[in-house]
This record gives C-alpha cells, structure tokens and sequence, in this order.
C-alpha cells in the first residue's frame, strides 16, 4: 500500500504541498548543511532550467541547481566512488540524475555560475542523493550566461523534474492547476 502522504511545509518560494513519497534523503546531508537529511526539488516555474532543493524542515535552507546536461553534452561526467555508488543503490551513474549548485553573487546576476565540483547525485527510485566532491583538474565553475541550452535528450525517467512539480500535490488547502 502506497504512503502517499502529502505535507504541507514553508519553503524558499512560500508555503507549498508535498507530497512524501518525493522526498529525497541524503544520508550525509550537503556541504554547509550537514545535519539537513531530507530535500524535496521544487520547480521555480514550469519553464525555468533552475529548481530549488528545498530542505523540508528548515525554511531557509534551498539551493538553486540545475541539470547540467540542460547546459553541457554527456561529456560531464562526476566521478562517483563504489562507497558513494553502495549508498545510493546504483552500479552506475546512468541509472540517477546529476545536479549542479549555482551561485548568484549579490547584485551581480550576470555572473550567475554552475559549480561543477560538487555534483548533487539522485537516485529518484529509492529517493536518496549525495553530494559526490569532485578533485582533480578540469572546469570547476562556467558562467550561466556564457552557455546556451543543449537539446533536451535524457529520458524521462532521469531528469530532475521528476517528483518536482509542486503543482502536482492536492492538499485540502491547495489548488491544483491541472
């Protein structure tokens, strides 16, 4: 029998409903956020190639990520571990979806930027994801404006929209659009 719970919690972006069975854990929590275990992803609008990972129990807490492969060919490809792999009930990297953080300076969105080094990696089957730090050489940030998007070729089950729909919830007090 399916849990199906749906909450409702304040986010970044107002009050939204949830529904639980879309909560990603992450084991380890995120850099800067250690003790913040469960995320859900949150659509800005339908459109926009941005999302929120919003924390479900702390308010403030939400990164602005994006899909990299929205910006970038496969050729962007995180090193994870057999550890990281073990905890996230994977065999390869084929079977979750990547994330990337982006950091808006204050005042300066034109130097809004994709940080490559530390990759956020969701398995959305078993609602788990880890922050998988990348070391070595190679691109660690790209400016947002200088990239153009890429055609959209992933298959369905993979993209991070998956389960980020906050209009998809139908709690008493929401309304669904749809």
């Amino acid at each position: 029998m399916a849990r199906n719970k749906e909450i409702e919690i304040d986010t970044r972006l107002g009050r939204r409903c949830i529904d639980t069975d879309k909560v990603v854990h992450f084991p380890r929590g995120l850099a800067g956020f250690e003790n913040e275990r469960d995320f859900i992803l949150l659509q800005i609008r339908p459109e926009a190639p941005l999302l929120i990972l919003q924390s479900v129990n702390t308010p403030v807490v939400g990164l602005l990520v994006a899909d990299p492969y929205s910006f970038f060919d496969k050729s962007y490809a995180p090193q994870v571990g057999d550890a990281e792999r073990q905890l996230l009930h994977i065999e390869s990297l084929e079977q979750a979806a990547v994330l990337v953080t982006v950091s808006i300076p204050a005042g300066a969105p034109e130097q809004a930027a994709l940080n490559l080094t530390g990759p956020i990696v969701i398995n959305y089957e078993a609602r788990v994801g880890l922050q998988v730090p990348q070391c070595g050489e190679g691109l660690q940030q790209v400016n947002l404006h200088s990239l153009k998007p890429v055609e959209e070729t992933q298959d369905a089950g993979t993209t991070p929209a998956d389960g980020a729909n906050p209009q998809e919830c139908c709690c008493a007090k929401a309304t669904p659009t749809e």
